[in-house]
């Protein structure tokens, strides 16, 4: 049994494919092959049932494909201790940001990044996140930036800041005249939603639970933010948004935005990984950069009243 061995089958459990997982792995499907039917006979056991398609892991596979992402993970934390001794730190960073952070945050977080560490390639997916829960599941993130908690067992959640949500109404609401807004003020004609899949839209409907909107007129979907806004901006209704958003607004936008009273709701951002991660000093690093690049109010250790996204 070879480490080469372990990462092949690992590879298929994660694409489900030998002819995809060789094509990653950078050999030709028969050399991959041949090397899993090598540590099969050596285990003893069938980790793979080829009927199935999309090919999946035998019961005992899941087991032991299992160990193998933990054995491979303790071997890359050893090449990392060599890495820390030559007092440099290089290598991929491979990251998921949720689309509701994203904008907002990493543009201020990669120059300084970059800079400070170039010979750090980072490699930055926005996802949904369901999908940066799955590719840290199966290794194809190191971490993510995403809301939290999530209540994932193998996950370890590193909170960086908190953020409140705000208002933004357009002239023609009926609360627009307030200064600011307490839930059981939220009586929606038009409320602008994110699709399905985005976590914000369970945070906005959360806050929705205490207004008096009937949930039958929160009909309209879109995947950005920055449509939610002109949406407000062109048409009557009310969207609720990130503070983070807020940063590039003018004078005219700011008029319709309007905070919470306290307690404000806010979202508890975290940089997520697996628990058996690796490449400690670049996710050490990254959490550095996001705390330099967000304003002091939101560095706060005091936990806010963080809207549940589940």
């Amino acid at each position: 049994m070879t480490i080469v061995q372990l990462e092949y089958a690992v590879a298929v459990d994660t694409y489900r494919s030998f002819v995809l997982a060789a094509e990653k792995c950078f050999v030709t499907q028969p050399t991959l092959s041949m090397q899993i039917q090598k540590l099969e006979e050596h285990l003893g056991v069938k980790l793979f049932d080829r009927s199935k398609q999309p090919i999946s892991p035998t019961e005992i596979g899941v087991e032991l494909i299992e160990q193998a992402r933990v054995v491979l993970q303790e071997s890359a934390k050893m090449r990392e201790i060599i890495e820390e001794r030559k007092g440099e730190i290089s290598g991929e960073l491979r990251m998921g940001v949720i689309p509701t952070v994203a904008p907002y945050l990493i543009p201020k977080v990669i120059g300084g990044f970059i800079e400070k560490y170039p010979k750090i390639k980072l490699s930055i997916s926005e996802l949904t996140t369901e999908n940066i829960i799955q590719k840290i599941k199966v290794g194809l993130l190191d971490c993510g930036i995403l809301a939290t908690p999530l209540e994932e067992d193998f996950l370890i959640e590193r909170p960086v800041y908190y953020e409140n949500f705000v208002g933004y109404l357009s002239k023609n609401s009926k609360i627009f005249k307030k200064k600011s807004l307490n839930a059981e003020d939220l009586d929606f004609d038009h409320l602008w939603l994110l699709n399905e899949g985005h976590c914000m839209r369970n945070q906005v409907l959360n806050i929705c639970q205490h207004g008096k909107g009937d949930h039958h007129q929160l009909n309209y979907n879109t995947g950005s933010i920055e449509t939610l806004i002109k949406m407000v901006d062109l048409n009557d209704g009310i969207t609720i948004l990130p503070e983070l958003s807020l940063q590039d607004f003018g004078v005219k936008q700011m008029d319709r935005v309007r905070y919470f009273k306290s307690p404000e709701p806010s979202r508890e951002i975290s940089i997520v990984t697996h628990k058996n991660f690796i490449k400690k000093r670049m996710i050490d690093a990254l959490e550095q950069e996001v705390l330099q690049s967000i304003p002091k109010r939101m560095k706060s250790t005091k936990k806010k009243e963080v809207i549940d996204i589940h």
